[in-house]
């Protein structure tokens, strides 16, 4: 008799899990639906990022708190700006593997086509490979801008905290992470718009 309970409640339980990850997947897949719907509009899924961000701002200002929360998303944001600007293979290892394959006898690759542009003839258009896809930057931007309005409605999220430091903290590290970017660009020749690059491509067409 107990063991005909246990396999009963078993059951239910099975059940209620069965339909719990059966309405989760459904709505994954809504969500991703309309994510798809979105990816064409580049200019207006930024322009509601920013308009959020904007929000944002006029509350932390406003409010005169919450500087913690405004910290942690400019260090967010500043790192997925870094990886959107980044190619998806580190030239550096590229180059050292296209060396070692000269230095072997093999006829080895520039690292100029391999992060993208044209090769040597100039027939050929190879597209920058980013290391975070547009649309993912702008996803993971939005979601985290929406997420820190969320703290914002919360007092145990502000904590107390000297906001000059952090703003100081901030610029300086924002200075010297893009001068490191930009030398990395400028080391291996690359730059991560390819707009201007793809329209000469097609004009010398």
């Amino acid at each position: 008799m107990m063991n005909a309970d246990s396999n009963l409640m078993q059951d239910e339980e099975d059940s209620n899990e069965t339909a719990f990850t059966r309405k989760y997947r459904e709505l994954e897949k809504a969500y991703q639906y309309q994510l798809d719907r979105l990816t064409p509009y580049t200019t207006y899924r930024w322009l509601s990022t920013s308009g959020l961000i904007l929000i944002f701002m006029l509350r932390i200002l406003l409010s005169q708190g919450w500087y913690i929360v405004t910290y942690a998303l400019g260090i967010y944001l500043l790192n997925l700006f870094l990886s959107f600007l980044q190619p998806k293979f580190d030239p550096s290892i590229e180059q050292d593997a296209a060396e070692n394959e000269v230095e072997e006898g093999g006829p080895g690759s520039s690292t100029s086509n391999l992060l993208g542009g044209q090769n040597m003839d100039g027939d050929e258009f190879k597209p920058f490979i980013r290391r975070l896809p547009e649309f993912k930057f702008w996803h993971s931007a939005t979601r985290a801008t929406i997420f820190s309005l969320i703290a914002t409605c919360f007092e145990f999220t502000d904590v107390p905290v000297f906001w000059p430091i952090l703003l100081v903290y901030f610029l300086v590290l924002f200075s010297i992470t893009m001068r490191r970017q930009i030398a990395h660009m400028r080391r291996y020749k690359y730059v991560p718009w390819d707009y201007m690059r793809k329209a000469r491509y097609t004009g010398s067409k």
